[in-house]
């Protein structure tokens, strides 16, 4: 239940099926789209393995590439400027990573969003809040750097809005990410971390913990004791969860990348990004991956374990239930900030 993030246990079966279905029927239209580039340029058998393995890939935000053909560790760069293999790799990603119970509800009640499930809701306006502010980021600033220059117009918005979809746990880029200013790959890091939605292909603490801290946030500047959003009030074992999940994520991350910056000499900024990048199962890299020693190459593997079987699985496997509480200690308060 906790894996598929199913509201309830009965059902399970039933969404599962949903799942495969689903699942099967978007990367089959992908591999379709994705054939009409790649037949013609490596032929019909390998570019009809090309264009499936490349939409799996994609839908299930893995981001494996066969692109090495081309040049190594190219990725998808010289797909930059080609509209079709870019956006269909970035709307693929999108769809795996906005999870299948939010499919389910648009299936359910098409385009009537006041009739979603909060967690929909949540989920849809973080995932286009984020897309919309890397695609800003990168367009207006990154992308009017001089080293991106030789880029015409329709390359930048093209490989802008592939950047703000790609670290949702994706691991594609089609520009060379060793080129991108540290600002931009700051906030690369902080998409990863992120990650995408319950429920989905993809990595990271989720959406749903990211708009539920922001509107803790909101509560508290508004003097509200609860947080509240779309006429609905949000739990407060979501509120704990959230929180817990959150800082889990990050500690593990601020940990494992200065330990591998500690052991290998790496540059901070470089260790950090290859920590976010383990712990969002993302798959980009700044390169340096290669050169790591073995102690940080367990610590990567370790980051990304955890970050796939996500951090309340992990804590429900590892802790034991404790006893109901049967009474509760006299409160105090502590002054916080």
């Amino acid at each position: 239940q906790e894996s598929i993030s199913a509201p309830q246990v009965g059902g399970i079966v039933r969404m599962t099926g949903f799942i495969l279905k689903t699942a099967f029927l978007i990367e089959g239209i992908g591999a379709l789209l994705l054939a009409l580039r790649f037949c013609p340029q490596f032929g019909l058998g390998r570019g009809l393995w090309y264009a499936v393995f490349h939409s799996v890939s994609a839908f299930c935000n893995a981001g494996f590439d066969l692109m090495g053909v081309n040049s190594p560790f190219s990725s998808l760069t010289d797909y930059v400027g080609d509209p079709l293999v870019s956006n269909v790799i970035a709307f693929l990603i999108i769809i795996g990573g906005v999870g299948f119970l939010t499919w389910n509800d648009i299936r359910e009640h098409k385009l009537h969003f006041r009739r979603y499930r909060l967690q929909s809701k949540l989920i849809l306006t973080t995932t286009l809040a984020l897309i919309l502010t890397g695609l800003l980021f990168f367009l207006l600033y990154e992308f009017e750097q001089g080293q991106w220059v030789d880029m015409s117009l329709w390359e930048r918005i093209n490989a802008a809005f592939f950047q703000s979809v790609t670290p949702r746990t994706a691991g594609f880029n089609t520009v060379d990410l060793t080129g991108l200013s540290q600002p931009a790959q700051l906030l690369i890091i902080l998409l990863m971390l992120v990650g995408g939605s319950p429920g989905s292909t993809a990595g990271g603490f989720k959406t749903t913990t990211l708009a539920v801290m922001l509107l803790g946030i909101r509560a508290v500047f508004r003097h509200k004791e609860r947080p509240q959003c779309f006429g609905r009030r949000i739990a407060d074992e979501s509120i704990r969860n959230a929180s817990a999940i959150f800082l889990l994520y990050l500690l593990l991350f601020l940990t494992g990348g200065i330990l591998i910056c500690c052991i290998d000499g790496v540059p901070l900024m470089a260790a950090l990004f290859e920590a976010a990048s383990a712990i969002g199962t993302v798959g980009l890299s700044l390169g340096i991956t290669p050169e790591l020693s073995g102690a940080s190459r367990l610590i990567l593997i370790f980051l990304m374990y955890f970050g796939r079987v996500g951090g309340l699985t992990m804590i429900y496997a590892v802790t034991a239930k404790g006893a109901p509480e049967l009474s509760q200690f006299p409160q105090e308060r502590v002054t916080i900030g």
